[in-house]
């Protein structure tokens, strides 16, 4: 358990280091490349996902089908 927790607390450093040197490459705040991630960049991700998932569905469907 202590090394889960150590990879756990590895990656959430590097990931805070990454966004951070991010935000002053870009010149702006850790706050604001975080709300830019996680408030615009992930949901646009996770609607192309599914938008993705439900034409290969379709797709799946309609070979089957036939």
């Amino acid at each position: 358990m202590k090394y889960l927790e150590y990879i756990g607390g590895y990656i959430y450093a590097y990931c805070t280091d990454f966004i951070i040197n991010l935000a002053n490459l870009l010149g702006i705040s850790y706050y604001e490349v975080n709300a830019i991630i996680f408030c615009i960049i992930w949901p646009l991700f996770t609607l192309l996902l599914i938008m993705l998932n439900i034409y290969q569905i379709i797709r799946n469907f309609r070979i089957n089908k036939t």
